[in-house]
């Protein structure tokens, strides 16, 4: 039997750059491929079963609402918990389940924050974009990506379905001590 470990290799080594090419050259399908890429790769997460408590939650700023005057890359627990995002609720789960939460400003600071922090397994959020090519490049950690929702665009004021990074949080950490 194949590892599933060595299969989320083979998808996020060999098939995803392949998608992305295909992507390149079909730019409709391009966010469909990484969404696949995603949900195969959390498949994959979810059968090996990490559970870990040393779980990161990573978020992308575009979280937060655009009119808010605090910046929360530095300090998440900056945040007034105003209510009109979902920061304050996330940084209320993170707490509730004792896991550290970060807010990133793309790639390379969520890459960052990743080795800085150094976990067992991250929970992230992200555009399919940012998620597929950060989960690729953090490989063999276990990444479960959760697709943010863009209900003005990309980049701006975007939402996640709380209920899947509880879900989440809950299928990497259960059981572990």
């Amino acid at each position: 039997m194949i590892s599933y470990k060595w299969q989320r290799g083979f998808l996020l080594k060999v098939l995803y750059p392949l998608f992305m090419f295909i992507g390149a050259f079909v730019k409709k399908k391009k966010e469909a491929l990484q969404g696949l890429v995603i949900r195969l790769n959390n498949k994959l997460v979810v059968k090996e079963r990490p559970r870990t408590r040393r779980l990161l939650v990573l978020l992308p700023h575009c979280l937060q609402v655009d009119e808010c005057k605090i910046r929360l890359t530095h300090n998440i627990y900056n945040c007034e918990r105003c209510g009109k995002c979902e920061i304050k609720d996330l940084i209320n789960i993170a707490d509730r389940n004792k896991l550290e939460l970060f807010v990133a400003t793309g790639g390379n600071l969520a890459r960052r924050i990743v080795s800085e922090v150094n976990p067992e397994a991250v929970v992230a959020v992200a555009c399919e974009n940012d998620l597929s090519s950060g989960i690729a490049d953090t490989y063999p950690l276990p990444v479960f990506g959760i697709p943010n929702e863009r209900p003005f665009g990309p980049c701006l004021n975007t939402r996640v379905d709380l209920k899947k990074v509880e879900e989440a949080i809950e299928l990497l950490s259960n059981g572990a001590s």
